[in-house]
């Protein structure tokens, strides 16, 4: 595995090849967005947010960008200084009996010699650390099973005495211990060990042990090929054995009985104040603190175990949204307070050329009421591919224009907010709304001009990408921000934008499970659209081996001889000989022989972006009839006539970026197509992405996509995942978060800075869950 500073290399000589050849975004396949989106940029999430969106700067934009990334890493490789060496300080232990506070170290527990030092390895320094590194399993060890009634291949856990042990060597390089367990029944097994020398030290005879393995029987007699070992104290009351015991991450040379010996001293040692008012306990039907830390460390039985996990889970995402909402300034700012009313809604309506759905109108009522409020509106409006998001989000920015403010909306890609545009125009022209377009590509002329509208308040609302939150950008009455594909800008680069305080409302055409979105986005309030306009025919979603492709293709002739037009997507842009994908590159070339009437054309990110313009601009005029692509088209791109998508090698994309991509045909009203050609044909692979061939719907794809792959990335500056949340289960935990974000608003409304003495140890406990410097200063 690579160091930090070979990875740091790798990303460097990139990004001076880039500064070297003029910025043109060439040198890397795929371009550096692609770069850094790969595993190599995770280790430097300062570098990505310098260079995020960097195919929509400009060419003097781009080189500041790298510039300031290729600072950052050289400043990254400077060795930090040395801190002079304190003088070591004793610290006493406790006297027996003696209580302790949670934020006492660890010196202070009576955890025998090198103790100490043992739980500093695993990051353990304060008694608090101890009391929350929850076991990341239990298992059940009040009845061990009798030897006598194992199975072959059964996985058991038995303990006893050694009464003999022996090593030998077969032949060279192989090495095999074995010893014989006497258990408290009075029955023997044998357990072997292949090729671990270091096991042998715990392997003296007349030592306690408890051991997890498969079993082999051979007539009567049992072996066990050991799989976990723990050591037992046999001068002590045993915490590993009679009882429901939890098993915990640790480090070789630590053993499963120190840790619980250390976790049973801390429960017994620390006063277990309850930071949740007895009130709130029972409204949520949670136990108290102190049987919640036993229950989930020493359960007394499954039950106690279930009702610890509740209330320590809950705590775990009451804290986070409490940390969400406190860091989310907007959530707490005074708004512009628009006046928002039906009639200027019902107005915006009568210039469309289709009407509201059901689902629009209680998500527009949702939007107004925060419009109308004293508090800054935040709010994220979900919807599936086709709901009308944007036609929502230009009729809250007709309401602002209404009121005399301007709006602005910004997207990831210039091709989307080129479209965002030419729908704006469409939507708000007929209502006198000025809308003007900012993007990297324009000529250095014509953003002098645009910036010099927007300052002066020509324009009523601008569409843009990034370029709209670079330093000459003034807005002169700036009051409703749209944010679209939010998830795809950093933190600081929405701050920018967000710096005059204007109402917010972010859009997302990826569906995020509800209790995803609860916890990503826990400083926004929650708008769902979950209908679709009336007339959308579903499309209809085939699965294929890539033994048929032949087939496949062949549909796709007969489409485009009826006039309509097709997408075909695949992983990467040229070939690699270490993956079987089809490149991009080279599968256009052989549709050609495949396809030979049809015009294809091709799209991918090492383009330019005016490159990707023209080839989408002409695609969309029908100058030809299959665009072969990488997942450049992903989001936003609308070609009413393109009426089948075949994703190549399907296997390699995630469930939600599947969906992403079959949105891109159904746009109008021909019934359309998407077939996945799996090059992998296990089992595993053909159950997932049936899920994708039985289901449109984006949330449940969504849902099983989460259930699959984990939460991954999420959004800004939290590259790594969920902070803080060793017990939660994003994929079930759904009303558990709805209570806790309840609860958290309401303590919030009362008192925003928990300063109430009644919600001291709250505040205590929420600034010791904090590990940022930064978010200990907002409270």
């Amino acid at each position: 595995m690579a160091t930090v500073a070979e990875l740091r290399e790798k990303l460097r000589r990139p990004l001076s090849a880039e500064l070297a050849s003029g910025c043109q975004n060439r040198v890397v396949a795929g371009g550096m967005d692609k770069l850094l989106a790969s595993p190599l940029g995770n280790p430097f999430p300062k570098v990505r947010e310098v260079l995020a969106g960097y195919a929509a700067l400009d060419l003097p934009e781009r080189e500041d960008a790298l510039k300031r990334a290729l600072a950052l890493l050289s400043e990254a490789a400077k060795p930090a200084a040395k801190p002079a060496r304190a003088a070591r300080v004793a610290v006493p232990a406790a006297a027996p009996g003696e209580r302790l506070p949670p934020d006492a170290p660890v010196e202070r527990l009576d955890t025998g010699p090198g103790g100490a030092r043992k739980l500093h390895t695993l990051g353990l320094h304060l008694l608090r650390d101890v009391l929350h590194a929850y076991p990341h399993r239990h298992e059940d060890r009040r009845a061990l099973p009798d030897l006598s009634e194992v199975e072959e291949g059964q996985k058991v856990t038995v303990e006893g005495r050694v009464v003999a042990k022996s090593r030998r060597s077969p032949k060279p390089g192989m090495l095999i211990l074995e010893v014989t367990l006497e258990t408290p029944a009075g029955g023997r097994v044998r357990a072997s060990w292949f090729n671990q020398p270091w096991v042998e030290r715990q392997l003296k005879e007349g030592a306690r042990l408890v051991l997890t393995g498969r079993v082999k029987k051979f007539g009567r007699s049992v072996q066990l090929g050991v799989e976990h070992l723990e050591t037992v104290d046999g001068a002590q009351d045993s915490l590993s054995t009679g009882r429901i015991v939890g098993v915990y991450d640790s480090k070789e040379g630590i053993s499963q009985e120190f840790l619980r010996r250390a976790a049973h001293r801390s429960l017994q040692a620390v006063p277990l104040d309850d930071y949740l008012p007895a009130h709130w306990r029972q409204k949520y039907r949670l136990t108290d603190l102190a049987d919640a830390l036993w229950g989930i460390h020493f359960p007394h039985d499954e039950g106690h175990l279930g009702r610890a996990r509740a209330r320590l889970r809950f705590d775990e995402y009451l804290f986070l949204e409490l940390r969400l909402l406190l860091q989310g300034e907007d959530a707490v700012l005074q708004g512009k307070r628009f006046q928002a009313t039906g009639d200027d809604i019902y107005t915006f309506e009568a210039a469309l050329p289709f009407r509201f759905t059901n689902a629009q109108r209680r998500v527009l009522l949702e939007i107004t009421d925060d419009m109308r409020g004293e508090r800054q509106m935040a709010r994220l409006v979900q919807g599936d591919v086709g709901s009308g998001k944007t036609a929502v989000a230009a009729c809250a920015l007709y309401l602002a224009v209404r009121d005399g403010y301007q709006g602005a909306l910004m997207a990831p890609t210039e091709i989307l907010a080129r479209q965002h545009y030419a729908n704006l125009v469409g939507y708000l022209g007929k209502l006198d709304v000025r809308v003007g377009l900012l993007i990297g590509a324009m000529t250095p002329k014509a953003k002098l001009e645009m910036q010099a509208r927007i300052a002066q308040g020509d324009v009523d609302v601008v569409v843009g990408t990034q370029a709209l939150i670079q330093e000459n950008v003034r807005f002169d009455n700036l009051g409703l921000a749209v944010v679209d594909e939010e998830h795809r800008f950093g933190v600081q680069q929405r701050r920018k934008l967000l710096a005059g305080r204007p109402d917010v409302l972010v859009m997302s055409a990826t569906p995020i499970p509800r209790s995803l979105a609860l916890t990503a986005y826990g400083d926004l309030e929650l708008s769902i659209i979950d209908e679709l306009p009336p007339g959308r025919t579903p499309i209809e979603t085939k699965l294929i081996q890539d033994t048929a492709r032949q087939q496949a293709y062949g549909f796709v002739m007969r489409q485009i001889r009826e006039g309509r037009q097709a997408f075909v997507v695949t992983a990467l842009i040229e070939e690699n000989e270490n993956l079987e994908l089809l490149a991009a590159t080279q599968l256009a070339d052989d549709l050609k022989t495949m396809l030979p009437e049809a015009r294809i054309d091709l799209l991918h990110g090492k383009m330019s972006a005016a490159e990707k313009d023209h080839v989408m601009d002409r695609f969309r005029a029908h100058e030809f009839d299959v665009l072969v692509s990488t997942t450049v088209i992903e989001v936003g791109v609308d070609v009413p006539n393109a009426t089948v998508m075949v994703i190549e090698n399907a296997e390699r994309f995630g469930l939600a970026q599947l969906h992403q991509l079959r949105g891109r045909v159904g746009r109008g009203s021909a019934q359309s197509y998407c077939v996945l050609i799996a090059g992998e044909h296990s089992k595993k692979t053909r159950q997932r992405l049936k899920i994708i061939e039985g289901s449109t719907d984006g949330f449940v794809i969504a849902e099983a996509d989460l259930k699959l792959r984990g939460p991954g990335e999420l959004r800004g500056t939290r590259q790594s995942g969920i902070p803080d949340l060793r017990l939660a289960d994003l994929a079930n935990d759904t009303e558990i978060i709805e209570q806790a974000r309840e609860l958290a608003k309401h303590i919030l409304a009362h008192d925003p800075r928990l300063e109430h003495p009644r919600l001291q140890y709250l505040r205590s406990e929420l600034q010791n869950r904090s590990q940022s410097v930064a978010f200990r200063e907002v409270i």
